[in-house]
């Protein structure tokens, strides 16, 4: 029995031994888990999907062992910590001030996860609002206007408080520790949208088409969030339900169409600067962080792919009608691909 299981102990330890907390892909990974609140709670069921995520992230040979059932039975009823003596057993007093403090002790974590869970989901649920208000022809400008700008605030702030409670504060206010901790987050998805935010909530330009990447992000949150916590209530699937799935089933689609919309925003600024209202450092950073969204991992693939589509429409045109944009186009494409 020794030699065979050998290996697998070894990587039991390994697994046990990760740093979790600091990796991103684990709290990615945690908050897609649909579990109910009260089993996220407890440390077994919490080290059981860690032993799942380093298996399928770390070690694709690691065998995760299946969890018991009755050990959900068992987390209903308090029981006496394993470390306690027969005397303190038999004194009912003690037996419940231990279990007392350490379910609290236990239920710590959960109710800061789900305080960030419920603040992401009051803000998105906010900004969807808002956003629609900003959308809508027949709500008087003023309105609207307001409504626009609070929409990108709103989605602002909730980038931040992703970023803040992923990657936290960088270690140290000196150069070196800002400067890594700003590398391990600028290609993140919240980054990329604070940014996007802090662009067009400065600007005297009122687009209502940059919304939609906006939207597109509120409605996966909101979506997710009712799924997974309001998924037994008859109002969720009276009226919620379908649009929900409906929502998580095509974030594909999204994603494609908030790629798209980023992209002719950038074009559309360009055109802005043959009007009274230019803003070149504006379109300037826009089209810096159209760059960004190109080469990060998590807007690459659709980006290169809306690009591909442009170039294989734009490139012929250019040949036949206008070679001499052909030199401007590659000077251009050398900053791009740098």
């Amino acid at each position: 029995m020794g030699g065979g299981d050998d290996p697998q102990r070894l990587k039991k330890i390994a697994a046990a031994a990760y740093d979790y907390e600091n990796d991103p892909r684990w709290a990615e990974y945690w908050s897609n888990v649909l579990i109910p609140p009260h089993m996220a709670s407890r440390s077994d069921v919490v080290d059981h999907f860690k032993r799942k995520f380093y298996q399928r992230f770390i070690d694709p040979d690691f065998v995760v062992d299946a969890m018991s059932s009755s050990s959900s039975s068992q987390s209903a009823r308090p029981t006496p910590s394993s470390s306690a003596t027969p005397n303190d057993q038999a004194r009912p007093g003690s037996t419940t001030r231990t279990s007392g403090s350490s379910a609290t002790a236990a239920s710590n974590p959960t109710s800061l996860r789900w305080d960030r869970q419920t603040v992401q989901f009051s803000v998105n649920a906010w900004v969807l609002v808002v956003a629609i208000l900003a959308i809508v022809p027949l709500v008087p400008r003023s309105l609207s206007n307001r409504a626009y700008r609070l929409s990108f605030i709103g989605t602002a702030c909730s980038s931040l408080f992703s970023l803040y409670s992923l990657y936290g504060k960088p270690r140290a206010w000196n150069l070196q520790a800002v400067q890594t901790w700003f590398q391990s987050v600028i290609a993140t998805k919240d980054f990329i949208y604070f940014i996007y935010c802090l662009t067009f909530v400065t600007s005297n330009l009122y687009l209502r088409f940059a919304l939609i990447p906006i939207l597109s992000r509120a409605l996966e949150h909101v979506a997710k969030f009712l799924r997974r916590n309001f998924s037994r209530s008859s109002l969720y699937r009276k009226y919620l339900e379908e649009p929900c799935v409906w929502v998580e089933s095509n974030t594909t689609t999204l994603s494609i169409l908030s790629s798209q919309t980023e992209i002719g925003l950038g074009f559309l600024l360009i055109l802005s600067l043959f009007s009274w209202q230019r803003n070149i450092i504006q379109t300037f950073m826009y089209w810096q962080l159209l760059k960004l969204m190109y080469h990060a991992p998590v807007s690459a693939g659709y980006h290169q792919s809306v690009w591909a589509k442009i170039g294989r429409t734009v490139n012929p045109l250019v040949h036949r009608y206008a070679p001499f944009l052909s030199t401007p186009i590659s000077a251009v494409q050398r900053w791009w691909f740098r």
